[in-house]
């Protein structure tokens, strides 16, 4: 998704706010690359106002890297709230979360089998191997950089990038988009997922995920946490501007949906194999 910036600031004021921002929040271009997963080149072009256009999900990265909203590097003002109307179900729900793998796309297990091909690697050793490293990558401890590191050592090749074989694999559930976007008519919406870095905003220019306008992304690498642990729901909670017990979480994961039930969230399985049956199941809970 890309900035319309028609009505907001141009591409040179954005860079200037940027860069005031990270001057003031203390730190350097480099760390800011670090921080937000960005290269520097792209950085330094953004605050050059070099880029027309830039994604919405690389200044969210921005913002969310110093600590500030998005609104406040665009320049918009919050203070007569959100534009869309916003509705409150029967059951009290006004803020939906949706899961990405199991929900929004099937999982990528194919991408094991092509990785195994490609290297030479036993499929029990691509798939053992990614699994002991996937919740600290998901987590943001490990780095993609690293990881791949691992990955080609253990697979006795010289370099390795898991990413373009995620890709590749996933296969989006046709069915969803439509839901979403009747969702987001209705209800605030918004990701909520287990993830690699930098993955979301791909999956979403490449079409893999529907391109509207989110409300809030909970990215669990950038979180520094995962599904079920109890501190991606309180990151949730808060960016959702809205009460626990107001939210609804769409997730395939039981541990995850007892997690969040015991938080007062409302809850919802999906049955990725019976899409239909699980959409008409989240209607019928997002009845007004």
């Amino acid at each position: 998704m890309w900035l319309d910036m028609s009505g907001l600031i141009d591409e040179k004021s954005l860079g200037l706010i940027i860069g005031d921002a990270r001057r003031k929040a203390g730190v350097t271009q480099q760390q800011l690359c670090q921080k937000s997963g960005l290269s520097y080149s792209t950085l330094a072009k953004i605050e050059r106002g070099a880029i027309k256009s830039p994604s919405v999900f690389t200044i969210q990265q921005i913002a969310e890297a110093l600590r500030t909203s998005l609104d406040a590097l665009l320049g918009i003002d919050t203070s007569q709230g959100s534009k869309r109307p916003k509705k409150r179900s029967k059951s009290g729900v006004e803020f939906v979360y949706f899961d990405i793998n199991g929900c929004l796309v099937r999982f990528f297990h194919r991408a094991f089998a092509a990785a195994a091909h490609d290297t030479g690697a036993s499929p029990d050793l691509v798939e053992s191997t990614f699994w002991h490293y996937n919740d600290a990558v998901c987590r943001g401890e490990l780095p993609m950089e690293e990881f791949n590191a691992i990955l080609a050592r253990q697979f006795k090749v010289k370099t390795f990038d898991w990413k373009p074989y995620y890709m590749e694999a996933v296969d989006p559930i046709k069915e969803m988009p439509s839901l979403l976007k009747w969702a987001q008519e209705h209800y605030r919406i918004g990701l909520l997922s287990n993830i690699m870095p930098t993955f979301i905003p791909t999956m979403i220019e490449n079409g893999i995920l529907p391109n509207i306008d989110y409300d809030q992304i909970i990215d669990s690498s950038e979180a520094k946490a995962i599904k079920p642990e109890p501190e991606i729901y309180a990151l949730a909670t808060d960016k959702s501007a809205v009460e626990q017990e107001a939210i609804m979480l769409i997730d395939d994961s039981r541990a995850n949906l007892m997690a969040a039930s015991k938080l007062g969230w409302h809850v919802l399985w999906f049955d990725d194999y019976n899409p239909e049956e699980s959409i008409s199941k989240i209607k019928s809970a997002l009845e007004f």
